[in-house]
Parts: structure tokens; C-alpha cells; sequence
């Protein structure tokens, strides 16, 4: 779960690490990479305390030649997160390789998406699915998730397979639960407590229901694994907790401590929690136990179980005939009468010519914040310093070539100017404001696979 989805250069992506060679590691860098590791714990972990035990861990395992045979930089990555993760009992604590050119990612391909949104089905039976892979930033999602849950509002009861979520936006969990509770009444559903940085003071976050189009007060029932993650854990603990969803299927993951993605050097990165989650109701997380299911059996055969149980409450045919097809298949594709999520290949209306302006926008230091989202521009007054110093240099636009919609719903432009070329993503709403963008080289750092 991160504090904030992609936006501009977060998450590493800025213009050094994209330019970072391959080659060995070698002990100077090591040394190096361990000290830089040790201040950014110091400085941003939300326990200041487990900080320092993880500090002395790496540095322990340094000095005593545990890193010396290690020469592969997702090697020495891997070790340093087992390491950290060993001391911390944190799942979200990790240390990546930045991605080179030389070295691209090894990650396999997302599932289709639209803005996390794999499937939206009306199933036989008059029953809503939906697989959602994660939540992306606010704009794109809750613009998809206005349709998907139009397009299911007369059914009478909806499955939410959260199987293979992995998180994302705490302001997108939040607007997904916003649909399943009376738009009369908020519901405070999860607070974020934040260490400010470089001190032992606190700040909560809190997280309530928000007035949506349309409500769903039917039945809900959620599928859970234990790849169930992050931010796809919380909406499973959020709902659980209020009472508001049956869930079937496995113990999630359990990893609840939100945070970002922080440079080391221009090889290295890594992922420090800088906060961490605590129910309203429970006054606790899912930290390290996960999220239990109300029924408990295997993933695979998870929307099986619910379906029988679903359809095993009503009579007539229709029924009859579902539950003799449940008999013999576990997937959802034999129940579907139809599909309803459409996925975009075309670019939002605007886009292009946003982008254009926004980018010399910012080449000349002057963003035009009233039009954009105020979690962009927070992003952007934050960043401004370095991203005008780095668009500055590649000088005039030249042009602007959509390259495809990504899986989280922003539209994807190679962008060609006089000095050089870069990647943006960007969602622009129907009234012309950036809701979401992201700025990176050609060449993406992006975290490598591990």
C-alpha cells in the first residue's frame, strides 16, 4: 500500500537511475549501499525502534563477510530484503535492483486491466463478479468503478474476487467500500499513521465512506488468497469488520504498513513502511497474521463454494441449473451470460494536448495546479525542483506518440524532444484536469524482479 499512487517522478523514477550501469558489485559499493540503507531506515521507518535493529543487522552481516561472495545486484537486493524482513517481521520491507536497459525487468505481464478492473460479469443467476487486481490512483479507478458497479446494480448478490490483488491507494480502497455501505451515514472505515520524517512524531490519516453514484446494499461475498496484498487486504479487513461481506477462500498475505519507494544510489532502491494501519473498530491491523476468512478452503476453490452458496438459497430452474454446472467446473467463465467491462485502446479525449502543455509547464517552473487533481499537485510542488531541472535539459517538444493504455488506466505517450526522449503516463477527466501523471526516462527504473 502506498502512501501515493505514481505520480510524476515518485517511485524512483527521475532521470539518473535510468542511466545506471550494469556490472559487479563490488565492496566500496556495498559498504556504500549499507550506510545510505541504514540513514533512510533511520530517518523513515515508522518503528524507530526495529529501525535501528535492522541497521545493526545489515551492518553486523557486512562486517562479518555474509555479503562477500555476492557479485549479482538482485542477488545482493534479495539478501538485504531477507535480512531487513527477518528483523522488521515487516512484508512490505524490501530492496530492489534498479532496472537498466542492459538489464530489463523480469517480471512477468500483468493481466489485462482497465484501472485495476480485470472483469466486471453478470453471472447466471442474476449475480455481479468482479476481479479486481489492485488500486490504482483515484482518478482512472473510480472512473471505472462508477461503471462497474452501474452495469451490476440490479443483480441481487456480487462476488468480489480479490484473489490476486495486490493493493495500491488507500483513497481508492476507500471509495470501492463507499458503495457497500448507506451514503447517509460515513463510515470510518481505516486510519494511516504516518512518522514524519527524520522525527519520532506521528500523524493519522483517516479514511471514511464518500458519497458515491451508486449504492449496493445486496449481499456481498469476497474471494481471499494469500496472495491477497497490502491495499487488497485492507478492503478485505474493512468490509469484514463492518460486517458488510461474507469472505471465502484463504488468510491473506499480511502485510498492512504503508510507504513508498525511496533511491540508494542510482543501482539500488528500496521500500521503507513509513506508516502503518490500525481499524477503527479493532484498534489492530493484519500485519503479519493476514485476513481470515469467514469460510476457509482452497483459492481454487473458492468462487465454487460461493456460488453453491449463493444459489443454494434460491429455488426455481434457473438455480437448478446453476448449481449442476458448479457440479462439474470451479472457474467463473461457464457461469457468465455477460461480459460488461470495456477496456480502452483509444486515448481519453484532451490528452495529448494536456500533456504537451503540462510539460512545458513544467520546463519553465510554472504548473498550472488548478488543473490538476490535489494529490498531483502536491506531488508536483513536492518534485517541481528536480523535474525542472531534468525536462529543462531536453529542450523543445517534438512529438507526442500514444504507446498503449496501461493496466492502471492512464494513457501512455512516448514523448521525442530535441535533446532527448522520455515516457509519460497521464489520465485527464472530461473538464480537462490531470488527474493522474507519471514522468519517466525511455529507458524505465523501475524495480527489478525478486
Amino acid at each position: 500500500m502506498k502512501r501515493f499512487a505514481r505520480q510524476l517522478l515518485m517511485s524512483l523514477l527521475v532521470f539518473g537511475p535510468a542511466m545506471a550501469q550494469e556490472g559487479s558489485l563490488d565492496k566500496s559499493e556495498k559498504e556504500a549501499v549499507i550506510q545510505k540503507l541504514g540513514a533512510l531506515l533511520a530517518a523513515n521507518y515508522v518503528f524507530p525502534d526495529r529501525a535501528a535493529v535492522a541497521n545493526a543487522k545489515i551492518s553486523d552481516a557486512l562486517a562479518a563477510g555474509d555479503y562477500g561472495a555476492i557479485t549479482d545486484r538482485i542477488a545482493f537486493a534479495r539478501r538485504l530484503t531477507t535480512d531487513l524482513q527477518s528483523v522488521t517481521r515487516d512484508k512490505h520491507m524490501r530492496v530492489f535492483a534498479v532496472v537498466t536497459a542492459e538489464r530489463p525487468s523480469e517480471m512477468p505481464p500483468r493481466p489485462a486491466a482497465n484501472a485495476g478492473f480485470a472483469r466486471v460479469d453478470r453471472l447466471k443467476g442474476n449475480i455481479g463478479y468482479i476481479r479486481l487486481l489492485g488500486f490504482p490512483s483515484p482518478g482512472p479507478f473510480n472512473w471505472v468503478a462508477d461503471r462497474a458497479m452501474a452495469d451490476l446494480a440490479n443483480t441481487d448478490a456480487l462476488i468480489i474476487d480479490m484473489r490476486d490483488n495486490g493493493g495500491g491507494n488507500p483513497e481508492s480502497v476507500a471509495y470501492f467500500c463507499s458503495f457497500f455501505f448507506d451514503p447517509k451515514t460515513p463510515v470510518h472505515i481505516n486510519d494511516l499513521i504516518y512518522r514524519k520524517p527524520g522525527t519520532n512524531d506521528f500523524i493519522t490519516t483517516e479514511f471514511w465512506t464518500k458519497p458515491v453514484a451508486t449504492t449496493y446494499l445486496k449481499p456481498v461475498f469476497v474471494l481471499t488468497s494469500s496472495r491477497t496484498f497490502s491495499g487488497g487486504e485492507e478492503f478485505v479487513n474493512d468490509l469484514k469488520v463492518q460486517k458488510r461481506a461474507k469472505l471465502f477462500g484463504e488468510t491473506t498475505g499480511g502485510g498492512a504498513n504503508p510507504g513508498g519507494d525511496m533511491l540508494i544510489d542510482d543501482r539500488f532502491g528500496v521500500f521503507i513502511p513509513s506508516g502503518r494501519a490500525e481499524n477503527p473498530v479493532t484498534k489492530t491491523s493484519w500485519e503479519g497474521a493476514g485476513v481470515a476468512p469467514d469460510v476457509t478452503v482452497q483459492e481454487q476453490q473458492a468462487f465454487r463454494t460461493v456460488m453453491l452458496e449463493i444459489v443454494g438459497k434460491s429455488g426455481g430452474a434457473t438455480a437448478a441449473l446453476v448449481k449442476a454446472g458448479l457440479s462439474t467446473q470451479a472457474d467463473v467463465e461457464p457461469s457468465v451470460e455477460a461480459h460488461l467491462l470495456k477496456f480502452r485502446s483509444k486515448p481519453l479525449p484532451g490528452g495529448a494536448e494536456a500533456l504537451k502543455r503540462s510539460l512545458e509547464e513544467l520546463a519553465r517552473g510554472a504548473p498550472n495546479y488548478d488543473l490538476m487533481s490535489t494529490e498531483l499537485a502536491d506531488a508536483t510542488r513536492e518534485q517541481l525542483p528536480m523535474i525542472q531541472a531534468d525536462i529543462s535539459k531536453l529542450g523543445a517538444i517534438k512529438s507526442l506518440t500514444l504507446n498503449h493504455v496501461e493496466s492502471d488506466g492512464l494513457d501512455v505517450y512516448d514523448v521525442t524532444l530535441a535533446n532527448g526522449t522520455m515516457q509519460c503516463g497521464i489520465f485527464i477527466a472530461p473538464d480537462g484536469r490531470i488527474l493522474s501523471a507519471w514522468i519517466q526516462p525511455a529507458a524505465a527504473a523501475l524495480p527489478a524482479a525478486h
